[in-house]
């Protein structure tokens, strides 16, 4: 008995050290002295902040909509040449008029480190998810020439006042009717720009408060009745698409009327609106216009057109790469001249002042543009 109670004992003691050899033993925790408690509560010391602003050589993105109108083409033309100039690397592209392609080469600038972009939206507000992304890597976005919607990731906007410019042509209309065509009342017929450009519908407005009281009031008669943005509007702002619809509207309702006026939204449609009221034997309507177009202040010189508005791309140009100074420079943008609302924020907008250009005013207009002027001689 006595040595089988050993034997057990002995086999009792065999499993309790093998089963204490297979167990891994936990992690004893050092202890933690009150001063070193202390010392690692402690907030790390944040790292020195990185400089305002970025290189004076880097890369600046403009995606502009398209070069189908002078005023595109100029920007195309003159964006290269001054942002280089300033010292600046300039990637310059157009979308032709397509959203897609113009997502496609923000994001290429955006892979190629661009510090700002500069935006001349094809649609306004289908640009919010490629520049959210743009903003999200630090890059300043400035609209160019047309407001971007629906987006925080907007800085600023450089622009002419589409309001503005909206009611100057209503007034240049006007007083072009009172000056070529005797008294009223006045047939006139409204056109409008593309209505994915946020400025067309702004334009419309504006014009259409000197307008709709004189409508009111019987001095001038809208005959097609078509009183609406959404009726006077040209798709794309497309010359062909304006003069098809003047086609229709004369054939359809001044059989028997003579036609006095255009509300054109630009030169494009102006010229397309006098060529069309010339195929139909219509004597030349006074018209509206805008950017002074080569062609248009020939015409103006000519007396075929009785005004446009000048917006001079090398002044927006210039105050866009202005401000992209500024950003460069660690200054921040420089206070707007107003704020709009573009469905998400206050942007703020860097308005310039548009100008009527009629023959009497012409040579005065572009007393500082030598190309211009030698249109007039």
């Amino acid at each position: 008995m006595k040595k089988l109670l050993s034997l057990l004992i002995m086999v009792s003691l065999i499993t309790v050290m093998v089963a204490g050899c297979g167990k891994t033993p936990e992690r004893a925790e050092p202890a933690t002295t009150e001063a070193e408690s202390s010392e690692s509560s402690e907030t790390p010391e944040a790292p020195a902040a990185e400089e305002a602003g970025f290189a004076a050589d880097a890369v600046i993105g403009v995606a502009l909509p398209w070069l189908g109108t002078q005023n595109w083409a100029e920007a195309d033309e003159m964006f290269k040449s001054k942002l280089e100039a300033a010292g600046f690397k300039a990637i310059v592209q157009h979308a032709d008029n397509k959203v897609p392609t113009q997502q496609q080469q923000i994001e290429s600038m955006v892979q190629n480190g661009a510090k700002v972009i500069v935006v001349g939206p094809v649609d306004g507000s289908q640009l919010g998810g490629v520049l959210e992304e743009a903003a999200a890597a630090g890059i300043f976005i400035i609209g160019y020439d047309r407001l971007i919607e629906n987006t925080t990731a907007i800085d600023g906007v450089v622009q002419f006042d589409s309001i503005k410019t909206g009611v100057l042509q209503g007034e240049a209309l006007l007083t072009g009717l009172a000056a070529q065509k005797g008294e009223g009342p006045y047939n006139i017929e409204l056109f409008g720009g593309g209505p994915a450009d946020p400025n067309a519908p702004n334009f419309f407005k504006g014009a259409m408060t000197v307008l709709q009281p004189k409508i009111d009031d019987g001095t001038i008669v809208v005959v097609s009745g078509q009183t609406d943005f959404t009726q006077a509007a040209t798709l794309d702002w497309d010359n062909a698409k304006a003069q098809a619809r003047m086609d229709s509207l004369l054939s359809g309702f001044y059989s028997d009327k003579e036609i006095h006026g255009v509300l054109c939204p630009n030169d494009g449609i102006a010229r397309a609106v006098i060529t069309a009221s010339g195929q139909a034997g219509q004597e030349t309507p006074v018209t509206s216009g805008l950017d002074a177009e080569n062609e248009t202040v020939t015409w103006i010189w000519e007396d075929r057109q009785y005004s446009t508005i000048a917006k001079p791309t090398d002044t927006l140009v210039s105050k866009t790469i202005e401000i992209i100074k500024a950003l460069q420079a660690g200054n921040g943008l420089p206070a707007p001249d107003e704020t709009t609302d573009n469905g998400m924020k206050e942007v703020g907008i860097y308005a310039l002042p548009p100008l009527v250009v009629t023959k009497e005013n012409i040579k005065e207009a572009f007393a500082n543009d030598p190309g211009r002027l030698e249109l007039l001689k």
